[in-house]
């Protein structure tokens, strides 16, 4: 079988498996709080009482804000959060395409993009959450640059915090035609994900984790880009790691799905945002 068509077998299988679910309005029996927003990324969306915190959604590799969030935004605000996502890692010269500058960097313009989601809101903390990439560049920002004191939970799908390989990102390639001359170029945000680079290295000495922030990882043993998926998951006060074959045997989302389209992950995303009122998940969440 070609490298490339056991991802994409897995991506259409999830897709039959959720579809359904996907175009049923998620919250059928859901009363979403009152909260002022006329949409996702709406700068005069005021958080309810019921949830004081907005939503900042953080891209993947290759990804943009938003199409990784065509799902899992209008999903969170249902449920009355005011949300807000952000491009970062943009490279000279090429469209569309983020995630791809230095990750330090990166991490300077979500800092920039949390301030201003707070200013407009009046909330003093956002939580956030993230997919691959944007599941882990945030924890430089909340290690190195402050962020702890503006954030209140991060929340990780399929985030490679400990790393992956080249041949990893060469299997997302399949689901970004065009972009495969990118991996012969200058792209720094690559070289700062491979595992054993000195960014990584940096992020990770001393703990995984910084003081009062909550940490939730979801993960899928299907992940093909970062392996072995358990390489995920952190370690530390404040950490809870899910994943979600524990919770639906028959899932069968890889990296790509579980952060575009997973229902099951984005209930578990619901329920960290909010552990107080948090429900089981279950194959039909």
């Amino acid at each position: 079988m070609l490298p490339w068509r056991r991802p994409l077998r897995a991506l259409a299988a999830a897709l039959l498996m959720t579809g359904a679910l996907t175009l049923t309005p998620a919250a059928t029996a859901y009363a979403a709080p009152s909260v002022t927003s006329s949409g996702w990324n709406d700068y005069d969306c005021k958080p309810s009482a019921a949830h004081p915190r907005p939503v900042v959604l953080v891209h993947g590799t290759f990804g943009n804000s938003v199409d990784n969030w065509l799902v899992l935004a209008p999903y969170l605000e249902r449920r009355g959060y005011c949300v807000f996502s952000l491009d970062y890692g943009q490279l000279p010269g090429v469209p569309f395409f983020n995630g791809l500058g230095p990750i330090d960097k990166s991490a300077e313009q979500l800092d920039g993009f949390v301030d201003k989601v707070l200013a407009s809101t009046g909330a003093t903390k956002a939580d956030l959450v993230g997919h691959s990439q944007g599941g882990m560049m945030p924890r430089y920002y909340l290690k190195f640059l402050g962020g702890a004191q503006k954030v209140n939970a991060l929340v990780g799908l399929a985030p490679d915090n400990h790393g992956t390989t080249l041949l990893g990102f060469t299997k997302l390639l399949p689901y970004f035609p065009g972009i495969k001359d990118l991996l012969t170029t200058k792209t720094p945000g690559l070289a700062d994900q491979v595992a054993g680079s000195p960014f990584l290295t940096k992020l990770n000495e001393g703990g995984d984790t910084v003081p009062g922030v909550r940490y939730t990882v979801i993960a899928s043993k299907y992940d093909e880009v970062v392996t072995p998926y358990r390489t995920q998951f952190l370690d530390g006060p404040g950490v809870r790691n899910v994943l979600v074959q524990d919770l639906c045997s028959v899932d069968l989302s890889e990296h790509v799905a579980i952060g575009i389209l997973d229902r099951v992950a984005h209930h578990e995303v619901a329920n960290a945002l909010d552990p107080a009122h948090a429900t089981p998940s279950t194959c039909l969440s």
